[in-house]
């Protein structure tokens, strides 16, 4: 059997576990970023409210304040990395398994 498969393997298995890491990390990043937006959104609607705008329009307006767009956007931006960092280790692992059966494969070819 080949070493240098078992070595492969063993490097994105290695790349499996960090990305797992990064995954908490950013899936961390990701909610903390969704909660500083919730609850800058809600602050301003009760703001805004509070000063008088019509309930309607504080829903067709309160997207458009910058402090609330700057947290959605980077809001988006943390669920692009997390979305991405899952991305990466379904693709760590289709790599894993693929490898795994050319492994599989040449030990039954060398034992036969």
């Amino acid at each position: 059997m080949s070493m240098e498969l078992i070595q492969e393997l063993q490097q994105k298995t290695d790349e499996l576990n960090i990305s797992v890491r990064h995954l908490r990390k950013s899936g961390t990043a990701y909610a903390e970023a969704e909660r500083d937006y919730k609850v800058a959104l809600r602050q301003q609607a009760l703001k805004m409210r509070d000063d008088g705008e019509a309930v309607g329009m504080i829903t067709l307006t309160i997207y458009g304040v910058p402090e609330i767009a700057n947290l959605r956007m980077k809001r988006d931006i943390a669920e692009a990395v997390y979305k991405a960092n899952q991305e990466a280790i379904n693709s760590i692992k289709l790599q894993i398994r693929i490898l795994g059966e050319v492994i599989q494969r040449e030990w039954t070819n060398e034992s036969a």
